[in-house]
Protein backbone atom coordinates (compact mmCIF):
# COMPACT_ATOMS: atom_id res chain seq x y z
CA UNK A 1 0.00 0.00 0.00
CA UNK A 2 1.22 3.47 -0.85
CA UNK A 3 0.74 4.93 2.43
CA UNK A 4 3.00 2.09 4.16
CA UNK A 5 5.97 3.68 1.50
CA UNK A 6 8.55 5.29 3.39
CA UNK A 7 7.44 5.16 7.44
CA UNK A 8 9.17 7.23 9.60
CA UNK A 9 10.16 7.38 13.21
CA UNK A 10 7.63 9.21 14.66
CA UNK A 11 4.89 6.95 12.77
CA UNK A 12 6.73 3.58 14.33
CA UNK A 13 6.29 5.55 17.66
CA UNK A 14 2.45 5.88 17.25
CA UNK A 15 2.00 2.60 15.95
CA UNK A 16 3.90 0.44 17.99
CA UNK A 17 1.14 -1.84 19.04
CA UNK A 18 0.69 -2.98 15.70
CA UNK A 19 3.86 -3.24 13.88
CA UNK A 20 3.44 -6.97 13.00
CA UNK A 21 0.67 -5.86 10.46
CA UNK A 22 3.18 -3.45 8.63
CA UNK A 23 4.20 -4.79 5.20
CA UNK A 24 7.60 -3.68 4.22
CA UNK A 25 8.35 -2.46 0.65
CA UNK A 26 11.13 -3.38 -1.38
CA UNK A 27 13.96 -0.54 -1.10
CA UNK A 28 13.21 0.14 -4.73
CA UNK A 29 10.33 1.33 -3.99
CA UNK A 30 10.90 3.47 -1.40
CA UNK A 31 13.82 5.05 -3.84
CA UNK A 32 11.06 6.25 -6.15
CA UNK A 33 9.91 9.94 -5.84
CA UNK A 34 6.98 9.97 -4.94
CA UNK A 35 4.30 12.26 -7.03
CA UNK A 36 1.24 12.85 -5.34
CA UNK A 37 -2.14 15.06 -7.43
CA UNK A 38 -5.39 15.38 -5.44
CA UNK A 39 -7.96 15.90 -7.59
CA UNK A 40 -8.85 14.41 -11.29
CA UNK A 41 -10.56 17.10 -13.00
CA UNK A 42 -9.30 18.23 -16.56
CA UNK A 43 -6.03 19.31 -15.08
CA UNK A 44 -5.59 16.83 -12.99
CA UNK A 45 -6.46 14.00 -14.79
CA UNK A 46 -4.25 14.90 -17.87
CA UNK A 47 -1.03 15.27 -15.25
CA UNK A 48 -1.32 12.00 -13.78
CA UNK A 49 -1.97 10.66 -17.60
CA UNK A 50 1.24 12.29 -18.80
CA UNK A 51 3.40 11.47 -15.72
CA UNK A 52 2.32 7.86 -15.86
CA UNK A 53 2.97 7.50 -19.59
CA UNK A 54 6.52 8.67 -19.07
CA UNK A 55 8.30 8.84 -14.88
CA UNK A 56 5.39 6.06 -14.00
CA UNK A 57 5.95 3.77 -16.89
CA UNK A 58 9.71 4.07 -16.89
CA UNK A 59 10.05 3.28 -13.06
CA UNK A 60 11.42 6.74 -12.55
CA UNK A 61 8.35 7.69 -9.78
CA UNK A 62 5.46 6.49 -8.56
CA UNK A 63 2.28 8.40 -9.49
CA UNK A 64 -0.93 8.52 -7.32
CA UNK A 65 -4.22 10.21 -7.95
CA UNK A 66 -6.45 10.86 -5.15
CA UNK A 67 -10.06 11.58 -6.32
CA UNK A 68 -13.82 11.17 -4.31
CA UNK A 69 -15.28 9.95 -7.68
CA UNK A 70 -15.03 7.11 -9.52
CA UNK A 71 -15.40 8.52 -12.96
CA UNK A 72 -14.11 11.69 -14.86
CA UNK A 73 -16.46 14.23 -16.83
CA UNK A 74 -14.94 16.96 -18.23
CA UNK A 75 -16.79 20.31 -16.37
CA UNK A 76 -17.42 22.33 -19.40
CA UNK A 77 -19.75 19.26 -20.34
CA UNK A 78 -21.80 19.35 -17.46
CA UNK A 79 -24.69 21.82 -18.74
CA UNK A 80 -25.34 19.49 -21.99
CA UNK A 81 -25.64 16.22 -19.38
CA UNK A 82 -27.87 18.28 -17.07
CA UNK A 83 -30.21 19.75 -20.45
CA UNK A 84 -29.97 16.12 -21.85
CA UNK A 85 -28.48 16.60 -25.05
CA UNK A 86 -25.36 14.42 -24.41
CA UNK A 87 -25.47 10.68 -22.57
CA UNK A 88 -22.83 10.51 -19.96
CA UNK A 89 -22.01 7.21 -20.58
CA UNK A 90 -20.26 7.60 -23.37
CA UNK A 91 -18.02 10.61 -22.54
CA UNK A 92 -16.93 9.49 -18.89
CA UNK A 93 -13.39 7.72 -18.19
CA UNK A 94 -13.22 5.43 -15.30
CA UNK A 95 -10.53 6.16 -13.26
CA UNK A 96 -9.07 2.76 -11.99
CA UNK A 97 -8.76 1.60 -15.95
CA UNK A 98 -6.90 5.16 -16.80
CA UNK A 99 -4.61 4.58 -14.17
CA UNK A 100 -4.12 0.87 -15.14
CA UNK A 101 -3.57 1.97 -18.99
CA UNK A 102 -1.51 4.82 -18.01
CA UNK A 103 0.85 3.41 -15.19
CA UNK A 104 -0.32 5.51 -12.20
CA UNK A 105 -2.33 4.79 -9.43
CA UNK A 106 -5.55 5.64 -8.34
CA UNK A 107 -6.85 5.66 -4.84
CA UNK A 108 -10.67 6.82 -3.93
CA UNK A 109 -11.27 9.07 -1.48
CA UNK A 110 -11.16 12.96 -0.18
CA UNK A 111 -8.55 15.23 0.89
CA UNK A 112 -9.41 16.09 4.38
CA UNK A 113 -6.08 17.63 5.58
CA UNK A 114 -2.36 18.10 4.73
CA UNK A 115 0.75 16.99 7.51
CA UNK A 116 3.58 18.73 5.75
CA UNK A 117 5.96 18.01 8.59
CA UNK A 118 5.92 14.47 7.35
CA UNK A 119 4.80 15.36 3.91
CA UNK A 120 1.66 13.31 3.93
CA UNK A 121 -1.68 13.77 2.63
CA UNK A 122 -4.62 13.14 4.79
CA UNK A 123 -7.60 11.82 3.39
CA UNK A 124 -10.88 10.57 4.41
CA UNK A 125 -12.85 7.25 4.65
CA UNK A 126 -14.44 6.50 2.07
CA UNK A 127 -17.91 5.45 1.87
CA UNK A 128 -20.49 3.70 -0.75
CA UNK A 129 -23.88 4.98 -0.75
CA UNK A 130 -25.45 3.08 1.87
CA UNK A 131 -23.16 4.28 4.19
CA UNK A 132 -20.79 1.53 4.77
CA UNK A 133 -17.25 2.42 4.86
CA UNK A 134 -15.49 0.97 1.89
CA UNK A 135 -12.09 2.63 2.43
CA UNK A 136 -10.60 3.77 6.04
CA UNK A 137 -8.96 7.27 6.82
CA UNK A 138 -5.56 7.13 5.55
CA UNK A 139 -2.67 9.25 4.78
CA UNK A 140 -0.42 9.20 1.85
CA UNK A 141 3.23 9.77 1.63
CA UNK A 142 4.46 12.28 -0.76
CA UNK A 143 7.89 14.18 -2.20
CA UNK A 144 6.31 16.14 -4.61
CA UNK A 145 2.21 17.25 -4.10
CA UNK A 146 -0.32 18.57 -6.61
CA UNK A 147 -3.43 19.63 -5.46
CA UNK A 148 -5.94 19.97 -8.53
CA UNK A 149 -9.13 20.33 -6.68
CA UNK A 150 -11.03 22.52 -8.83
CA UNK A 151 -14.10 24.67 -7.74
CA UNK A 152 -17.57 25.07 -6.44
CA UNK A 153 -20.00 28.08 -6.69
CA UNK A 154 -20.52 30.47 -4.34
CA UNK A 155 -23.52 31.52 -3.05
CA UNK A 156 -22.21 34.12 -0.51
CA UNK A 157 -24.73 33.27 2.06
CA UNK A 158 -27.63 33.78 0.65
CA UNK A 159 -30.94 32.53 2.26
CA UNK A 160 -32.42 29.72 0.76
CA UNK A 161 -30.02 28.35 -1.54
CA UNK A 162 -28.49 25.15 -0.34
CA UNK A 163 -31.81 24.15 0.78
CA UNK A 164 -33.44 25.26 -2.21
CA UNK A 165 -31.45 25.30 -5.19
CA UNK A 166 -29.42 23.27 -7.33
CA UNK A 167 -25.81 23.21 -8.44
CA UNK A 168 -23.93 22.15 -11.39
CA UNK A 169 -20.24 21.32 -9.57
CA UNK A 170 -20.46 17.85 -10.66
CA UNK A 171 -21.58 14.48 -13.08
CA UNK A 172 -24.25 13.40 -10.25
CA UNK A 173 -25.23 17.16 -9.98
CA UNK A 174 -25.85 17.63 -13.77
CA UNK A 175 -28.10 14.08 -13.50
CA UNK A 176 -29.91 14.82 -10.58
CA UNK A 177 -31.05 18.39 -12.89
CA UNK A 178 -32.01 16.36 -15.73
CA UNK A 179 -34.00 13.78 -13.99
CA UNK A 180 -35.84 16.51 -12.23
CA UNK A 181 -36.45 18.38 -15.40
CA UNK A 182 -38.01 15.43 -17.78
CA UNK A 183 -40.21 14.45 -14.12
CA UNK A 184 -41.37 18.20 -14.56
CA UNK A 185 -42.48 17.81 -17.86
CA UNK A 186 -44.08 14.26 -17.54
CA UNK A 187 -46.08 15.60 -14.31
CA UNK A 188 -47.63 18.51 -16.75
CA UNK A 189 -48.17 16.50 -19.24
CA UNK A 190 -50.06 13.82 -17.00
CA UNK A 191 -51.95 16.64 -15.10
CA UNK A 192 -55.78 17.68 -15.19
CA UNK A 193 -55.51 20.59 -13.23
CA UNK A 194 -53.80 23.68 -14.76
CA UNK A 195 -49.96 24.80 -14.40
CA UNK A 196 -49.00 26.51 -11.18
CA UNK A 197 -46.98 29.44 -11.40
CA UNK A 198 -43.71 28.14 -11.07
CA UNK A 199 -44.39 25.02 -13.36
CA UNK A 200 -42.26 24.28 -15.87
CA UNK A 201 -40.33 27.56 -15.11
CA UNK A 202 -36.41 27.16 -14.79
CA UNK A 203 -34.47 30.02 -13.18
CA UNK A 204 -30.61 29.96 -13.79
CA UNK A 205 -28.81 32.09 -11.30
CA UNK A 206 -25.75 33.28 -12.45
CA UNK A 207 -25.16 34.92 -16.60
CA UNK A 208 -21.63 33.16 -16.82
CA UNK A 209 -20.66 30.74 -19.51
CA UNK A 210 -22.09 27.62 -17.61
CA UNK A 211 -25.42 29.68 -16.91
CA UNK A 212 -25.59 31.05 -20.40
CA UNK A 213 -24.70 27.75 -21.99
CA UNK A 214 -27.21 25.71 -19.91
CA UNK A 215 -30.22 28.25 -21.03
CA UNK A 216 -29.40 27.99 -24.54
CA UNK A 217 -29.51 23.87 -24.10
CA UNK A 218 -32.68 23.54 -22.26
CA UNK A 219 -34.57 25.95 -24.90
CA UNK A 220 -33.94 23.24 -27.27
CA UNK A 221 -33.84 19.89 -25.07
CA UNK A 222 -36.91 20.79 -23.16
CA UNK A 223 -38.81 21.02 -26.66
CA UNK A 224 -37.42 17.51 -27.78
CA UNK A 225 -39.07 15.98 -24.14
CA UNK A 226 -41.88 17.30 -25.14
CA UNK A 227 -42.04 16.11 -28.72
CA UNK A 228 -42.07 12.14 -27.52
CA UNK A 229 -45.67 12.56 -26.79
CA UNK A 230 -45.93 14.79 -24.30
CA UNK A 231 -48.63 16.78 -26.30
CA UNK A 232 -50.67 18.07 -23.77
CA UNK A 233 -47.20 20.25 -23.31
CA UNK A 234 -47.34 23.79 -25.42
CA UNK A 235 -43.15 24.48 -25.34
CA UNK A 236 -43.47 27.95 -26.61
CA UNK A 237 -46.65 29.02 -23.48
CA UNK A 238 -45.74 26.82 -21.04
CA UNK A 239 -41.78 26.40 -20.70
CA UNK A 240 -39.99 29.20 -19.88
CA UNK A 241 -36.01 29.66 -19.24
CA UNK A 242 -34.87 32.24 -17.27
CA UNK A 243 -30.94 33.80 -16.57
CA UNK A 244 -31.09 36.10 -13.33
CA UNK A 245 -27.51 38.12 -13.04
CA UNK A 246 -26.77 40.82 -10.34
CA UNK A 247 -23.87 42.60 -13.52
CA UNK A 248 -25.05 44.87 -15.40
CA UNK A 249 -24.40 42.89 -18.58
CA UNK A 250 -24.45 38.58 -19.00
CA UNK A 251 -20.83 36.82 -19.70
CA UNK A 252 -19.44 39.78 -17.19
CA UNK A 253 -16.00 38.61 -17.31
CA UNK A 254 -15.97 38.48 -20.70
CA UNK A 255 -15.49 41.31 -23.49
CA UNK A 256 -18.07 43.47 -23.77
CA UNK A 257 -19.19 42.61 -27.58
CA UNK A 258 -19.56 39.01 -26.55
CA UNK A 259 -21.61 39.86 -24.66
CA UNK A 260 -24.46 41.74 -26.20
CA UNK A 261 -24.13 39.31 -29.01
CA UNK A 262 -25.20 36.51 -26.30
CA UNK A 263 -27.74 38.06 -24.72
CA UNK A 264 -28.74 39.11 -27.97
CA UNK A 265 -29.23 35.85 -29.17
CA UNK A 266 -30.71 34.48 -25.78
CA UNK A 267 -33.35 36.75 -26.39
CA UNK A 268 -34.13 36.11 -30.02
CA UNK A 269 -34.40 32.26 -28.44
CA UNK A 270 -36.83 32.94 -25.91
CA UNK A 271 -34.97 32.90 -23.11
CA UNK A 272 -35.75 36.19 -20.90
CA UNK A 273 -32.66 38.09 -19.61
CA UNK A 274 -32.41 39.96 -15.94
CA UNK A 275 -29.54 41.84 -15.43
CA UNK A 276 -28.95 44.12 -12.71
CA UNK A 277 -31.05 41.97 -10.23
CA UNK A 278 -29.43 40.97 -7.54
CA UNK A 279 -30.77 37.52 -5.51
CA UNK A 280 -31.70 38.59 -1.86
CA UNK A 281 -33.45 35.05 -0.94
CA UNK A 282 -34.76 31.58 -2.85
CA UNK A 283 -37.65 29.32 -1.72
CA UNK A 284 -39.31 26.47 -2.59
CA UNK A 285 -40.88 27.83 -6.13
CA UNK A 286 -39.57 31.31 -6.45
CA UNK A 287 -36.26 33.32 -7.01
CA UNK A 288 -36.68 36.82 -4.61
CA UNK A 289 -34.76 39.71 -5.84
CA UNK A 290 -33.64 42.67 -3.86
CA UNK A 291 -35.90 45.14 -5.89
CA UNK A 292 -38.62 43.09 -4.56
CA UNK A 293 -39.98 41.40 -7.49
CA UNK A 294 -40.37 37.80 -7.51
CA UNK A 295 -39.64 35.17 -10.27
CA UNK A 296 -41.80 31.99 -10.14
CA UNK A 297 -39.63 29.01 -11.28
CA UNK A 298 -40.01 25.19 -10.28
CA UNK A 299 -36.47 24.21 -11.14
CA UNK A 300 -33.54 26.41 -9.67
CA UNK A 301 -30.36 26.57 -10.81
CA UNK A 302 -27.54 28.33 -8.90
CA UNK A 303 -24.20 29.02 -10.69
CA UNK A 304 -23.09 31.99 -9.64
CA UNK A 305 -19.69 33.02 -8.14
CA UNK A 306 -16.67 30.61 -7.84
CA UNK A 307 -14.97 29.98 -5.28
CA UNK A 308 -11.88 26.84 -4.12
CA UNK A 309 -13.29 24.36 -1.83
CA UNK A 310 -13.99 25.11 2.13
CA UNK A 311 -11.62 22.54 3.16
CA UNK A 312 -8.46 24.65 1.43
CA UNK A 313 -8.84 27.30 3.68
CA UNK A 314 -5.63 27.55 5.67
CA UNK A 315 -4.97 23.93 5.23
CA UNK A 316 -1.22 22.60 6.54
CA UNK A 317 -0.49 26.66 7.29
CA UNK A 318 -0.16 27.59 3.50
CA UNK A 319 -1.35 31.07 2.26
CA UNK A 320 -4.68 31.22 0.84
CA UNK A 321 -6.59 33.85 0.06
CA UNK A 322 -10.51 35.10 0.71
CA UNK A 323 -11.98 32.65 -1.66
CA UNK A 324 -9.90 29.82 -0.33
CA UNK A 325 -7.30 29.32 -3.45
CA UNK A 326 -3.99 28.69 -2.71
CA UNK A 327 -1.37 31.30 -3.85
CA UNK A 328 1.19 30.07 -5.60
CA UNK A 329 4.60 31.90 -7.20
CA UNK A 330 5.34 32.08 -10.49
CA UNK A 331 6.39 28.55 -10.66
CA UNK A 332 2.98 27.09 -9.09
CA UNK A 333 4.58 26.03 -6.33
CA UNK A 334 2.79 26.96 -3.20
CA UNK A 335 4.37 30.07 -1.22
CA UNK A 336 5.20 28.62 1.66
CA UNK A 337 6.21 24.91 0.75
CA UNK A 338 8.42 24.00 -2.38
CA UNK A 339 7.26 20.59 -2.40
CA UNK A 340 3.27 21.75 -2.82
CA UNK A 341 2.33 23.16 -5.73
CA UNK A 342 -1.30 23.92 -6.94
CA UNK A 343 -2.98 24.38 -10.44
CA UNK A 344 -6.42 24.99 -11.91
CA UNK A 345 -9.12 26.99 -10.30
CA UNK A 346 -7.85 26.28 -6.56
CA UNK A 347 -4.86 28.05 -7.33
CA UNK A 348 -4.48 31.40 -7.12
CA UNK A 349 -1.65 32.50 -9.61
CA UNK A 350 -1.15 35.87 -11.09
CA UNK A 351 -1.94 37.07 -14.48
CA UNK A 352 0.56 39.58 -15.08
CA UNK A 353 0.74 42.47 -17.46
CA UNK A 354 -3.12 41.91 -18.37
CA UNK A 355 -5.19 44.15 -20.16
CA UNK A 356 -8.87 45.06 -18.27
CA UNK A 357 -11.30 43.59 -21.21
CA UNK A 358 -9.23 40.57 -21.12
CA UNK A 359 -11.69 39.26 -17.97
CA UNK A 360 -8.78 38.84 -15.26
CA UNK A 361 -10.39 38.32 -12.07
CA UNK A 362 -9.20 40.32 -9.04
CA UNK A 363 -8.93 38.96 -4.96
CA UNK A 364 -6.95 41.04 -2.57
CA UNK A 365 -6.03 43.54 -4.93
CA UNK A 366 -4.18 40.84 -7.18
CA UNK A 367 -5.41 39.70 -10.65
CA UNK A 368 -4.98 36.33 -11.24
CA UNK A 369 -5.48 34.12 -14.09
CA UNK A 370 -9.61 33.38 -14.52
CA UNK A 371 -10.92 29.37 -14.22
CA UNK A 372 -11.00 28.37 -17.61
CA UNK A 373 -10.07 24.91 -19.11
CA UNK A 374 -7.41 26.39 -21.06
CA UNK A 375 -5.34 27.58 -18.11
CA UNK A 376 -5.68 24.04 -16.67
CA UNK A 377 -4.82 22.56 -19.51
CA UNK A 378 -2.04 24.76 -20.08
CA UNK A 379 -0.42 24.23 -16.07
CA UNK A 380 -0.73 20.44 -16.80
CA UNK A 381 1.61 20.34 -19.79
CA UNK A 382 4.23 23.13 -17.74
CA UNK A 383 3.61 20.99 -14.66
CA UNK A 384 4.83 17.66 -16.39
CA UNK A 385 8.38 19.63 -17.33
CA UNK A 386 8.63 21.38 -13.97
CA UNK A 387 8.30 17.99 -12.47
CA UNK A 388 10.81 16.46 -14.23
CA UNK A 389 13.40 19.17 -13.67
CA UNK A 390 12.54 18.85 -10.19
CA UNK A 391 12.82 15.45 -9.71
CA UNK A 392 16.20 15.84 -11.79
CA UNK A 393 17.47 18.87 -9.37
CA UNK A 394 17.49 21.40 -11.83
CA UNK A 395 15.59 24.87 -11.58
CA UNK A 396 12.70 25.62 -11.98
CA UNK A 397 10.80 27.81 -14.72
CA UNK A 398 8.02 30.22 -14.64
CA UNK A 399 4.63 29.28 -16.13
CA UNK A 400 2.96 32.08 -18.30
CA UNK A 401 -0.46 32.02 -19.19
CA UNK A 402 -1.53 32.47 -22.50
CA UNK A 403 -4.63 33.87 -23.18
CA UNK A 404 -6.18 32.08 -26.47
CA UNK A 405 -9.83 34.02 -25.94
CA UNK A 406 -13.29 32.60 -24.92
CA UNK A 407 -15.63 30.51 -26.43
CA UNK A 408 -19.69 30.10 -25.70
CA UNK A 409 -21.86 27.68 -27.19
CA UNK A 410 -25.60 28.61 -27.23
CA UNK A 411 -26.26 24.70 -28.90
CA UNK A 412 -27.72 24.27 -31.90
CA UNK A 413 -28.45 28.26 -32.24
CA UNK A 414 -24.94 29.58 -32.37
CA UNK A 415 -21.74 29.16 -31.01
CA UNK A 416 -20.15 33.05 -30.25
CA UNK A 417 -16.34 33.63 -29.09
CA UNK A 418 -13.29 35.85 -29.32
CA UNK A 419 -9.95 34.71 -30.44
CA UNK A 420 -6.63 36.30 -29.09
CA UNK A 421 -3.06 36.90 -29.79
CA UNK A 422 -0.71 36.83 -32.22
CA UNK A 423 -2.44 34.25 -34.43
CA UNK A 424 -5.16 36.71 -34.85
CA UNK A 425 -3.24 40.32 -33.91
CA UNK A 426 -5.55 41.22 -30.95
CA UNK A 427 -9.22 40.96 -30.50
CA UNK A 428 -11.21 39.22 -33.18
CA UNK A 429 -14.56 38.33 -32.55
CA UNK A 430 -15.92 35.11 -34.46
CA UNK A 431 -19.23 32.94 -34.01
CA UNK A 432 -21.31 30.44 -36.17
CA UNK A 433 -20.07 27.31 -37.71
CA UNK A 434 -16.44 27.77 -37.39
CA UNK A 435 -16.85 28.79 -33.55
CA UNK A 436 -18.53 25.92 -33.16
CA UNK A 437 -15.50 24.10 -34.37
CA UNK A 438 -13.24 25.94 -31.75
CA UNK A 439 -15.47 24.69 -29.12
CA UNK A 440 -15.35 21.08 -30.20
CA UNK A 441 -11.55 21.21 -30.60
CA UNK A 442 -11.05 22.17 -26.81
CA UNK A 443 -12.82 19.47 -25.51
CA UNK A 444 -11.20 17.17 -28.48
CA UNK A 445 -7.36 18.15 -27.09
CA UNK A 446 -8.44 17.40 -23.59
CA UNK A 447 -9.27 13.66 -24.78
CA UNK A 448 -6.51 13.62 -26.70
CA UNK A 449 -4.33 14.58 -23.98
CA UNK A 450 -5.84 11.37 -21.89
CA UNK A 451 -6.18 8.64 -24.78
CA UNK A 452 -4.22 9.70 -27.38
CA UNK A 453 -5.06 9.97 -31.62
CA UNK A 454 -6.43 6.72 -32.36
CA UNK A 455 -8.55 6.06 -29.49
CA UNK A 456 -10.15 9.52 -30.29
CA UNK A 457 -11.06 8.64 -33.59
CA UNK A 458 -12.51 5.33 -32.73
CA UNK A 459 -14.78 6.86 -29.95
CA UNK A 460 -15.63 9.77 -31.94
CA UNK A 461 -16.51 7.89 -34.95
CA UNK A 462 -18.43 5.06 -32.66
CA UNK A 463 -20.72 8.13 -30.78
CA UNK A 464 -21.41 9.61 -34.84
CA UNK A 465 -23.00 5.90 -35.68
CA UNK A 466 -24.82 5.14 -32.30
CA UNK A 467 -26.26 8.91 -32.45
CA UNK A 468 -28.11 8.08 -35.20
CA UNK A 469 -29.94 5.29 -33.84
CA UNK A 470 -30.79 7.21 -30.45
CA UNK A 471 -33.28 9.88 -29.48
CA UNK A 472 -31.94 13.17 -29.80
CA UNK A 473 -32.49 14.01 -26.09
CA UNK A 474 -31.90 11.59 -23.19
CA UNK A 475 -35.56 10.99 -21.89
CA UNK A 476 -34.76 8.92 -18.57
Amino acid sequence: MAAAVGFTAAHCGIALGRVRRITVMPSTTRSLHRIVIVGGGAGGLELATQLGDTLGKRGRAEVTLIERNRTHVWKPKLHEIAAGSMDISDHEVGYLAQSHWHHFKYRVGEMIGLDRERREVLVAPYLDEEGVEVVRARAVPYDTLVIAVGSQSNDFGTPGVREHALRLETAADAQRFHQRMVNACIRAHAQSDPLRPEQLHVAIIGAGATGVELAAELHRTTREVVAYGLDRVDPDKDIQVAVVEAAPRVLPALPERLSRATEQLLKEIGVAVHVNAKVASVSPGAVHLADGRSLPAELIVWAAGVKAPDFLKGIGGLETNRINQLVVTGTLQTTRDEAIFAMGDCAACVWKDVAPERGAREHDGVKIVPPRAQAAHQQAKHLLRQIRRRIDGRPLQEWQYRDFGSLVSLGQFSTVGNMMGGLVGGNLMIEGYFAKLMYLSLYKMHELALHGGVKVALDTLARLIIRRTEPLVKLH
